[in-house]
């Protein structure tokens, strides 16, 4: 039986992880890009092929268009059509609008944005060129677009970037190619953050619990798997794009951490 074929960018840590994970156990064949963390990805790949599953690496500093597309060669040197691509990978790096690195934020972008639109127009390319059956793009964002703050501002101007091009690739890519975006919410520790910040931060939503990896995953397997759904962003976080901030949630949870450990001390 020939399995449907996934390549996941960051596959090997965090989120990523948890999407190998799920599309392999749903019969699929997942190739799993990593950049620099090569035995973390051989490990998951080793696991999920023992335990009956279909694996492979691939690796890519997606910051760089020659590794891209020479990751692409070996995607489709093993896979004659990819029907499906998670722009997952990305950098979360602190700045602000009155203090950023004009090459820090080119860093960033190059992986954030750069890297998913060149990946899904290679795809979109080579469907055209054999003439396949649509395939799915999804890319990973977050609920941040939906919910602005000016902290992490690079960060943040990407994935808006990112975010307006489900729609816009959507367009141009049909029929060959669906495009969707996925916009989680908090669900590791990020940044700077301690696990008493994290555990507070993480219940700061609408449904005040933390957001379950699992179901970003299932949900990115749906979109994959729905034909009739394209040119959509779903936000999977619990509704913390529906609690304003004006500040990152981290800074928020801080402040009420420390306000609480000032109040003891009274």
């Amino acid at each position: 039986m020939k399995l449907p074929h996934v390549l996941i960018t960051g596959g090997a840590l965090r989120l990523g992880a948890v999407l190998v994970r799920a599309f392999a156990t749903s019969g699929w064949h997942v190739f799993l890009h990593y950049s620099k963390s090569k035995e973390k990805a051989e490990q998951l790949a080793s696991t999920l092929n023992r335990e009956g599953y279909s694996v492979s690496c691939v690796q890519a500093d997606l910051a760089h268009d020659a590794d891209r597309k020479a990751m692409m060669d070996v995607v489709y040197g093993q896979a004659s059509h990819l029907d499906c691509l998670i722009n997952n990978a990305s950098q979360f790096e602190a700045d602000s609008a009155d203090a950023f690195n004009a090459t820090d934020a080119s860093n960033q972008w190059a992986v954030n944005l750069m890297a998913p639109l060149d990946l899904t127009q290679i795809l979109a390319q080579r469907n055209a060129q054999a003439g396949h059956a649509a395939s799915c793009v999804i890319h990973v964002l977050d609920q941040k677009v939906f919910n602005l703050n000016p902290d992490y501002f690079s960060y943040t101007v990407g994935k808006l970037a990112l975010e307006r091009t489900v729609a816009l690739q959507a367009q141009a890519l049909a029929p060959r190619v669906r495009v969707c975006g996925v916009a989680p919410g908090l669900m590791y520790l990020s940044g700077p953050q301690s696990p008493e910040n994290f555990e507070l931060a993480s219940i700061m939503n609408l449904m005040q619990k933390a957001i379950d990896p699992a179901d970003v995953a299932s949900t990115c397997l749906f979109l994959a798997q729905n034909q009739a759904i394209t040119g959509v962003t779903l936000a999977v976080d619990n509704g913390q794009h529906l609690v304003a901030s004006n500040r990152d949630v981290m800074f928020v949870a801080q402040e009420k951490l420390e306000r609480n450990l000032e109040s003891k001390k009274v």
